[in-house]
């Protein structure tokens, strides 16, 4: 293959999660182990240092349609109510008639907060299912793929255009780049929120590495595909939401001004060595430590007759299992808050997924796969903290929402 950035042939292999089934279709009981298996390893370009899947599950088959939903968490919603309320006061305080486009606009928790502040809104969402709930939520959506021919085809320009949590899934990843810069007004804002892969390798949070996830950036390689289309990224932060989300603003060139803790980020990037080859393999290395660890952890519980359920059935979750090749034996069930989920199997290990609040019966253990809403779940298990249950975090970020 060639570079998803810069085209360069020169790739290097640098971690390997195995085959796994695409994590995000979960599987009724006449689907379980009819499942398809795909490559899931990480390549690093030596050219662009961009990291990168080195296969494709298509498009059609990932986000046609999925159970992935926005709003079922209290902490993403928050979070979405907090970039409205930052754009809104940093960029269109004053202006009449603001606009956002919302490229991945799933169940519309982005959208609902920005259509409160008076502004006109759309989204793009390709999975029909989640399309379906944000209109009839009220959210205007196209249910389509975003790519260089829909800002065409709507001949609009926008106040903002936002992607979160889908700037790094994309196969077509040049064509929906220049059509955000077309549709872009000429001091208009992109607001791209994107795993950050420096935050990855702190956290050793090897599980955020799916199918789904095509590409992994840091700031200079994401600065380098925007170089690409003549956008420029003039400021960013940390966010603690997903266990270290990068919140970047991309205008065009000299519409502006680059700010310090862009400059300060970029160069806490440069001494941290991310963007190093070398340390993709240390990377790896701990990844092999962790899948040790988590494994004599969940036998042990298993050899003591510890009854072990999870917390949580997110996607992430399912390339953890699949890696550590746990199933049903260790661990008994998976609780979840989103509908869409509830009954279905995960993929690959077959574990069976209830409703959080149908489930009567405490397990002794809750292995949490939802690990990057820490803080939110400890708060909200006090009681079962204090009664003796124990929450064991597979992998425990550096920094939580």
């Amino acid at each position: 293959m060639n570079c998803r950035v810069c085209s360069s042939q020169k790739l290097e292999q640098v971690i390997d999660l195995g085959s796994q089934p695409w994590c995000n279709h979960f599987l009724t009981r006449e689907e379980i182990g009819k499942e398809y298996f795909y490559p899931l390893r990480v390549v690093y370009c030596i050219d662009c240092s961009t990291a990168q899947l080195d296969y494709t599950v298509k498009k059609e088959t990932m986000f046609g349609d999925h159970t992935y939903l926005s709003g079922v968490t209290k902490s993403l919603s928050d979070h979405c109510k907090n970039i409205a309320d930052e754009v809104q006061q940093r960029f269109n305080s004053s202006a009449e008639n603001k606009s956002i486009l919302d490229i991945g606009s799933n169940d519309g928790t982005q959208l609902i907060h920005f259509q409160r502040l008076g502004w006109e809104v759309l989204g793009v969402e390709s999975s029909k299912t989640t399309a379906k709930i944000a209109m009839d939520l009220g959210i205007p959506t196209l249910n389509q793929f975003f790519n260089k021919q829909t800002i065409l085809d709507l001949s609009k320009k926008y106040d903002v255009i936002n992607a979160a949590g889908v700037f790094f899934h994309l196969e077509e990843l040049h064509s929906v780049t220049e059509g955000i810069k077309i549709g872009l007004k000429d001091d208009g804002v992109f607001v791209v929120q994107f795993l950050y892969m420096k935050s990855i390798m702190e956290n050793d949070a090897f599980d955020q590495i799916y199918h789904e996830h095509l590409l992994y950036y840091t700031l200079k390689t994401l600065q380098k595909l925007l170089s690409l289309h003549s956008l420029e990224l003039f400021d960013a932060y940390l966010a603690p939401i997903h266990g270290g989300q990068m919140i970047g603003f991309i205008g065009h060139p000299g519409q502006h001004d680059k700010t310090q803790r862009l400059i300060d980020l970029e160069n806490e990037e440069n001494k941290s060595g991310c963007n190093q080859i070398e340390k993709y393999r240390l990377f790896q290395e701990r990844i092999l430590v962790m899948k040790e660890k988590n494994i004599n952890f969940l036998n042990n519980a298993k050899a003591d007759g510890k009854k072990v359920f999870g917390m949580g059935a997110p996607v992430k979750g399912n390339t953890l299992l699949n890696y550590f090749q746990v199933g049903p034996d260790l661990i008994e069930c998976l609780l979840e808050k989103n509908p869409l989920r509830k009954n279905l199997f995960s993929p690959g290990m077959h574990i069976p997924i209830f409703m959080e609040n149908e489930v009567e019966s405490r397990p002794d253990i809750y292995y949490v796969l939802a690990w990057n809403f820490k803080k939110e779940i400890l708060a909200n298990n006090k009681d079962l903290i204090d009664a003796g249950i124990q929450f064991y975090f597979p992998i425990n970020p550096k920094i939580s929402a």
